[in-house]
């Protein structure tokens, strides 16, 4: 059965790794053709037989689930166009700098000829657009209300290492996203009596009971302790996750599957010895299997509160399928639970399996079931306690590396001492005052609590000082290799070959990301929306030419995108930053990346910025790569003008080829760089001037750069309206191919002595997603 299961998880996990969606019912007919040996015995390969119908059966299960979710969608000649409908607020509000963002259950909709998606999130914007009136808008789950909305289309940035956000919300069942328009919301009723409805108030009402009696002004902490009791991560401090990460304790902050059995041994407990008590209840019931359905009606509770994330419902199942094997009268084999509840999980929801959290909360409880119970929990001393525990936090550790290189491309040294405190302080002593003071609201309950926290924050901000050890992200097949060699490496002592699982997590470890050879360039323009972040890497150096817009007060595109992206790259040291003007669009990422990366210099159009000033005639050569600085000149700093009237222009070129980096010039900086430098314009890479729009790309300019490929770093549905349709018309007439980051995601572009080769990110890596 074990076998059948992960083959069958093997085929979910390999839909989601496809382009296109197959024809589901095809591959659950070969499923039902395969199992047909084994169900009349009728050959010796039936085993190897049903574990293929079950890898097939896996396939047609996530592609049947994917056709009916991405048949729920927004037609495009909706989007951008006011839509009133009504429905329910059906998760937790999530404030943000400049308004609130929440889920929304559609009922009806009220404008005639649309159909709207059953689930879409909607964001109401209180003071970014300037307009008088509006205030953050006081929406509670459960309530229903009527909007004007715009809607579009699932739509996310596209780029290697960084967080897939079409993917989340094809997994959350999110078909669409928009904003309320300022027409009047109208709130139709207080509360719809549903139970998912419910549960989503109570979240509420304990995350607004948290934030009442500790204000997160005087209790930096009270986010902490909200996400343990409602599992609202987003509640916590952004600037706090890169302290948990270099820690290795981002998993104990959340609901964990230990949290879980907590609650739900605790709650087992009481109700056995209550039960044992009245003895007409245990005549008809034994204590026994009264605190089991205790514990399974807890941990549903619980995992429910804390909104069903991965690890909450591992465990849930694990303990439901442990429940029903004991009233039964049955012993199943803990790995058999652990199987039965990974099914559950990728039939309620397969998508799961694209969650990093998926991976490492099955991938330490099977570690700790592969380690074995008997060498855990062997002896009973303190000596062989503490033997017990410090194998425990190994196994775990050593399991997660493979997942944390792929991933995250980091591992947390001090993560086994981290953890070693962490875990014991957070499962058994702030998880359960976080839940008392949800049950009992008493200030006291709530600042003890972060009080204790306190001082675990201290000691985390310590471990955080020491090092990570971070490398490039590794092939599949490193990884596969790495899983392979932690199953050797946790064999029993005294087991032959354990030596050999230390040598299959070498590469991994040690993996070194290709670099473009000398004489060659590699330049990234990331998709990052509308602005622009890009990445020009030689053999030896790392340039960042913009690093991208600032999305709010809590993120920015170096902290989501670039920064990611070079850790992908095993890039911990940037030679340059060259910040092109003051636009947010594009500079808005420069403290995030100052804060993540060692930055050797620092070139600007902003004397605030401090390092060097761009101007005109600069260049240094990295690698047989030239460089120059084409604009501005020192006139263009002394002129009372726009921004974009110093954007750095910077020209890369080797053997003869090129590639023009234009930032924001517009018009009259198109005509000076004519007159200048009308001899080194000529390029085969263009990146268009200021995204598009009708203030730049003249006719004359696009006729001297004369570029075979042009890129457009551009957002999706641009609310500035770009590219604009005659820029586009220019270049097409030009005879140039267009490249665009909403449509391609991350385009790279191979600069080299025999031209330039460009490959779009959507193209090359594309899922049945995307778009859609």
């Amino acid at each position: 059965m074990r076998l059948d299961i992960l083959a069958f998880a093997s085929g979910v996990l390999g839909l989601q790794m496809q382009a296109s969606l197959p024809v589901w019912w095809l591959w659950a007919l070969a499923g039902g053709v395969l199992l047909l040996p084994r169900l009349f015995k009728l050959h010796a390969l039936t085993r190897w037989l049903a574990i293929l119908a079950c890898c097939a059966l896996g396939v047609a299960w996530a592609s049947w689930r994917a056709e009916i979710r991405l048949a729920d969608q927004l037609a495009v000649a909706w989007e951008g166009r006011d839509v009133e409908i009504v429905g329910v607020v059906a998760g937790l509000p999530q404030d943000f700098s400049h308004g609130t963002r929440f889920e929304f259950d559609l009922e009806k909709t009220l404008t005639a000829g649309i159909e709207v998606p059953s689930r879409i999130m909607l964001s109401y914007y209180q003071g970014s657009r300037d307009q008088e009136g509006w205030a953050r808008l006081p929406v509670r789950p459960g309530e229903r209300w009527r909007f004007t909305v715009r809607l579009k289309r699932p739509h996310g940035n596209a780029n290697p290492g960084a967080f897939d956000y079409e993917a989340w919300l094809l997994e959350r069942n999110i078909r669409a996203t928009g904003y309320v328009r300022p027409n009047l919301p109208e709130l139709l009723s207080a509360m719809t009596w549903q139970p998912g409805y419910l549960i989503e108030r109570l979240r509420y009402a304990v995350r607004a009971s948290f934030s009442e009696m500790l204000p997160a002004e005087a209790y930096p902490w009270t986010g902490i302790l909200v996400a343990l009791a409602v599992g609202d991560q987003k509640a916590i401090q952004g600037d706090l996750w890169p302290t948990f990460n270099r820690t290795g304790v981002t998993h104990a902050l959340s609901i964990s599957g230990l949290h879980v059995t907590m609650v739900a041994a605790l709650f087992g407990w009481l109700v056995n010895v209550g039960w044992r008590r009245v003895p007409w209840l245990a005549l008809r019931l034994p204590a026994q299997k009264a605190g089991v359905l205790a514990a399974c009606l807890a941990a549903l509770f619980y995992a429910a509160l804390a909104g069903f994330a991965v690890p909450a419902q591992r465990t849930l199942y694990m303990l439901l399928v442990a429940a029903l094997a004991m009233l039964s009268g049955r012993i199943v084999a803990p790995s058999r639970t652990l199987a039965l509840a990974l099914l559950v999980v990728l039939v309620v929801d397969p998508w799961s399996v694209l969650a990093a959290g998926f991976w490492l909360s099955f991938g330490a409880v099977g570690a700790l079931l592969y380690v074995g119970s008997a060498e855990v929990g062997a002896g009973r001393g303190w000596r062989q306690r503490l033997r017990a525990w410090g194998v425990v936090q190994w196994a775990a550790t050593l399991a997660s590396l493979p997942i944390l290189l792929l991933l995250f491309q980091q591992l947390s040294l001090v993560s086994p001492l981290a953890n070693a405190v962490a875990i014991p302080v957070i499962s058994f002593i702030l998880t359960p005052l976080a839940l008392l003071a949800a049950l009992i609201p008493w200030w006291p309950i709530l600042w003890l609590a972060h009080t204790v926290l306190d001082w675990l924050m201290v000691f985390l901000f310590w471990c955080a000082a020491w090092p990570v050890w971070q490398a490039p992200a590794p092939p599949l097949w490193a990884a596969l290799a790495a899983a392979g060699g932690v199953a050797i490496c946790l064999l029993p002592r005294g087991m032959p070959g354990r030596s050999l699982g230390f040598v299959l997590l070498l590469p991994a470890m040690f993996w070194s990301q290709a670099r473009p050879p000398a004489g060659e360039a590699w330049i990234d323009v990331l998709d990052v929306g509308q602005g622009l972040a890009s990445v020009v890497r030689t053999r030896e150096h790392t340039l960042i030419y913009d690093p991208g817009p600032l999305y709010s007060a809590e993120s920015d595109a170096g902290q989501r995108v670039v920064v990611p992206y070079l850790r992908t790259l095993g890039i911990n040291r940037v030679d340059m930053l060259m910040v092109t003007h003051r636009d947010s669009d594009h500079s808005g990422g420069t403290a995030s990346v100052l804060a993540a990366l060692a930055v050797d210099e620092v070139r600007s159009s902003l004397p605030e910025n401090g390092g060097v000033r761009c101007l005109a005639g600069q260049r240094w050569v990295w690698d047989g790569v030239a460089f120059e600085v084409l604009h501005p000149v020192a006139e263009n700093y002394a002129a009372d003008g726009k921004s974009n009237h110093v954007s750095c222009v910077l020209r890369v070129e080797t053997g003869g080829r090129s590639v023009l980096l234009t930032s924001d010039i517009e018009a009259p900086d198109e005509a000076a760089l004519l007159a200048r430098a009308p001899d080194k314009l000529a390029a085969d890479v263009l990146l268009v001037p200021h995204h598009g729009s009708k203030t730049s790309s003249t006719a004359a300019f696009i006729a001297a750069v004369d570029a075979r490929d042009v890129v457009i770093p551009v957002g999706y549905r641009s609310r500035f309206g770009h590219p604009k349709a005659e820029v586009l018309a220019r270049y097409s007439a030009a005879g140039s191919s267009v490249w665009r980051t909403d449509r391609d995601g991350a385009v790279q572009v191979v600069l080299k002595p025999g031209g330039a080769e460009l490959a779009a990110w959507r193209d090359v890596h594309r899922r049945y997603w995307h778009g859609r």
